[in-house]
């Protein structure tokens, strides 16, 4: 899962969230919400599950990589950000909380890494070449 943890203003407010803000939540948990890519939200809604772990990666930052792990603690819910029109993540064409077009899952902190994997790092290992990650760095939510 990809989060920025340098500021990014989106509709007056900041949008910045890294491992150490996951961190730092009431019991280490957070919903993820705010995606709004179709097949990002797929992945959530119908894939992840209950005990999964989460590769947590920084982005839209100086060394994008990951900075820790995470585990999902809730599966695929309706984003209600969605209808918020006061969100950073309001979705117009969301009008319907009976028949929500984005969802999100929550996530407990686990670790921080001491040092972040760099992107960089990652396309360089052999291993890892066909991590959609290095194959689709775009997509917010891999599988």
């Amino acid at each position: 899962m990809k989060a920025e943890p340098e500021s990014r203003i989106v509709k007056g407010k900041d949008v910045k969230f890294s491992i150490d803000d996951l961190r730092s939540m009431k019991e280490s948990t957070s919903p993820w919400d705010g995606v709004r890519n179709f097949e990002a939200r797929n992945i959530m809604r119908d894939q992840m599950k209950v005990g999964d772990k989460v590769l947590f990666y920084h982005s839209n930052c100086k060394t994008p990589g990951v900075a820790g792990t995470a585990t999902i603690v809730r599966e695929g819910y309706p984003d209600d950000t969605a209808f918020d029109v006061e969100h950073p993540y309001y979705d117009a064409k969301s009008t319907d909380p009976n028949s929500p077009k984005w969802y999100m899952v929550d996530v407990k902190f686990e670790s921080k890494f001491t040092n972040i994997l760099s992107l960089t790092k990652m396309k360089e290992l052999g291993q890892l070449k066909e991590m959609t990650l290095i194959k689709r760095g775009r997509l917010s939510v891999q599988p």
